[in-house]
């Protein structure tokens, strides 16, 4: 279930590009190079013609409403 709500991608925080989700970065042919979690899952991803890396935080949050999309709160940004 935590995979389908990576994948599903909830509105961006406003620290990150409000334009990258998770759902776009794999459409994209980027891949994931390392991931870690506990409470909020980090997720990094790099693309072989790109020089920099992108990272992206997700949180689902259980307290938020009913629908999947309202309980996952994705933040993607650059590592330049």
């Amino acid at each position: 279930m935590l995979a389908a709500a990576i994948v599903v991608g909830g509105p961006a925080a406003a620290q990150g590009d409000p334009h990258l989700t998770v759902e776009q970065l794999l459409n994209d042919g980027w891949k994931v190079a390392g991931y870690a979690g506990q409470g909020t899952m980090y997720i990094l991803f790099r693309h072989d013609d790109r020089p920099y890396l992108v990272q992206c935080s997700v949180l689902y949050d259980t307290t938020r409403g009913a629908r999947m999309t309202e309980r996952v709160r994705t933040n993607c940004y650059e590592l330049r």
